[in-house]
C-alpha cells in the first residue's frame, strides 16, 4: 500500500503526480542503502512516515497560487520539500541543509522524478538572504529557535488563504515550546487528517508571522 495509501487522502492526484511518487519508493531505499538519510529500520514506513507525513502540509495549506514559494529548512534527503514539490508543481520550492551528501542525495532524486520547481542549497538559513510566503520543516529543531531564524525570510504579501509563515512538522509533547514562541500558534493534530497510528503523537505547527 503505497500510492494507494497516498490517493486515500489525496483522490486529486495527476497521473503524473501518481507517478513521481511510485518512483520515490525505489529511488529512497536505493540511495538509502549508500547514504542515510532516512533511519535503516524506518525506511520500510518510507510512505506514511515520511511521504504522507510531509503532504500533511497539503492538506494544512490546501490550494496555493501559482507562484508561490516554500522553502524547506533542514530538508535531509528531501522531506517535506519533494513531496510537497509533487503536489504542487506551479509553485517553487528551495531546499536546504547543513549536510552536503543529504542535499546531494535530495537533488539526485528531484532530478531523476523530473521535478522542476525546486532549487538546493549547502548551508543554513542564515547563508539565504531570499524572503519566501512559506518555510516549512520537519522535526529540525525547537519551536522559538525555529521561528527566531526564520522570520527575516518570509515576504510581508500574503495572497493564499493563509498568512505567510512557519509551517512545521513536530512530535511529542510541545506545549513548552509553543508557550516560549512570542507569535501566535496553532497547533494542529494529525489524526485530524491521517488515521494511520503513526499520526496519534503527531502535530503540524503554524505560526503567521
Amino acid at each position: 500500500m503505497n500510492v494507494e495509501l497516498l490517493t486515500k487522502y489525496f483522490p486529486q492526484l495527476t497521473e503524473r503526480q501518481k507517478q513521481q511518487y511510485e518512483m520515490l519508493g525505489t529511488l529512497y531505499p536505493e540511495w538509502n542503502e549508500k547514504i542515510n538519510v532516512i533511519s535503516r529500520k524506518d525506511i520500510a514506513n518510507l510512505y506514511p512516515n515520511h511521504i504522507l507525513h510531509s503532504l500533511a502540509i497539503a492538506k494544512f495549506l490546501d490550494e496555493l497560487n501559482d507562484g508561490t514559494t516554500l522553502v524547506d529548512l533542514g530538508t535531509g534527503g528531501g522531506f517535506p520539500g519533494i513531496p510537497l514539490a509533487i503536489f504542487y508543481p506551479n509553485c517553487q520550492f528551495h531546499l536546504i541543509d547543513r549536510i552536503g551528501k543529504k542535499i546531494k542525495v535530495a537533488q539526485s532524486i528531484a532530478e531523476s522524478i523530473g521535478l522542476t520547481n525546486v532549487t538546493f542549497q549547502h548551508g543554513d538559513m542564515g547563508e539565504c538572504h531570499n524572503k519566501y510566503d512559506y518555510v516549512v520543516s520537519r522535526a529540525v529543531m525547537p519551536l522559538p529557535d525555529l521561528v527566531k531564524i526564520t522570520t527575516g525570510n518570509v515576504s510581508k504579501k500574503s495572497e493564499n488563504k493563509y498568512p505567510n509563515g512557519l509551517v512545521c512538522l513536530k512530535g511529542g509533547d510541545l506545549e513548552e515550546e509553543i508557550e516560549s514562541t512570542r507569535f501566535s500558534v496553532m497547533d494542529v493534530k494529525l489524526t485530524d487528517f491521517f488515521n494511520e497510528p503513526f499520526f496519534e503523537t503527531k502535530s503540524l505547527i503554524y505560526v503567521p508571522y
